[in-house]
């Protein structure tokens, strides 16, 4: 049997070999250090749940890369990390993580289980975005009491605004039994918050905004076990159409919007990130990237199909995980692997997935 040294090992190759693949458009050198202010979910929380509200997140979250957990809800790094890696700076630190943090490249203001709605409840959008224009404010007071580690205005006019945010407006939806109908008439107020933003980080100097889509919710496996779909609500794949038909009308009114801002901002950059088909095409083709079971959560309990069950859940007693440097996509029913992650980086920054087609590092002058 292999050593847990050698299957880590092999896995660091495989993460190496991955990121050896990217196109050289992609490895980016910014003349100036990057500067990233990220808003979302889970999907790219960094440490904020931990560091803001003392929430535990345990072994074996971050086992893979960090060798401990770290707050990311995953095995080890995230989409976000990974982009950070490509414009060789530092993993984006959470901003409510006080110890250590210089917040020299950015910061990231996503929190797990953050939403657009309702708002002004912790850690709404619009609250992620409360919390910026606070973190500059004192920027500049620090600016002009003589410190020199702080951002700048230039600094916050080049940076780049990530924003990454839905996939909980429309799951909560689903979770309170509404109807299909339902769910789709309040796309429009979810739209209205993110559209909220942009406008607010704008109107505050941000010119350069990169916006994820959100990806099939009907194919995470917690989403699985909690409907257990009939055969009439599955798609090919097994995953909850309607579900997967919320999402993407989620994902076309998103565009819709992107593409009106353009015209209403003209000075502003505004980039679409279609990560919904990336995440569609892991699965539909989970053998072709070397990763399988994409409908089982490697971290759960309760075995095929789904491995997920509501009251057993990973890092908690009862649930076990998989072999180290098995290639799953879905680590704990809810949040990608590393393994995927770092596939999805690789797609991302091939500049196929975006509109308009600009490489990740077209802010870094």
């Amino acid at each position: 049997m292999d050593s847990p040294k050698s299957v880590s090992f092999r896995f660091s190759c495989f993460i190496c070999l991955i990121l050896s693949l990217l196109p050289h458009s992609t490895k980016s050198i910014c003349t100036r250090p990057p500067l990233i202010f990220n808003f979302g979910d889970s999907n790219s929380d960094t440490g904020g749940l931990v560091a803001g509200l003392g929430y535990s997140v345990t072994s074996p979250y971050g086992r893979t890369f960090f060798g401990r957990s770290t707050g990311r809800l995953s095995d080890g790094r995230l989409l976000i990390d990974f982009l950070c890696q490509s414009l060789n700076t530092s993993f984006l630190p959470a901003y409510m993580e006080s110890l250590g943090s210089t917040f020299s490249n950015g910061a990231n203001f996503a929190v797990v289980g953050s939403s657009t709605l309702p708002k002004f409840v912790p850690f709404a959008l619009n609250v992620q975005v409360m919390q910026f224009l606070h973190f500059k404010s004192r920027s500049y007071e620090l600016l002009a009491s003589g410190s020199e580690e702080m951002i700048n205005d230039d600094g916050f006019q080049r940076a780049l605004y990530m924003i990454d945010i839905g996939q909980n407006d429309l799951s909560d939806a689903f979770a309170k039994k509404y109807s299909y109908a339902q769910v789709i008439k309040g796309i429009p107020l979810i739209l209205a918050e993110i559209k909220n933003a942009i406008k607010s980080i704008h109107d505050n100097g941000g010119r350069k905004f990169w916006v994820h889509n959100t990806g099939p919710l009907g194919c995470l496996p917690q989403k699985l076990w909690l409907v257990q779909p009939s055969s009439r609500d599955v798609d090919p794949q097994g995953c909850i159409s309607t579900y997967n038909s919320a999402a993407n009308l989620f994902n076309e009114g998103l565009h819709q919007l992107c593409t009106k801002l353009r015209l209403e901002l003209k000075d502003a950059t505004i980039i679409y990130v279609d990560i919904y088909t990336i995440k569609y095409d892991l699965i539909i083709n989970a053998s072709k990237y070397g990763l399988k079971s994409p409908l089982m959560a490697c971290c759960g309990f309760g075995g095929p199909p789904y491995n997920y069950n509501i009251n057993v859940t990973c890092g908690h007693d009862g649930a076990q995980a998989c072999d180290q440097g098995s290639r799953f996509i879905s680590w704990d029913g809810i949040h990608f692997t590393e393994a995927a992650n770092s596939i999805m980086a690789s797609k991302l920054l091939s500049q196929q997935y975006s509109t308009p087609s600009l490489p990740f590092d077209f802010f870094c002058d």
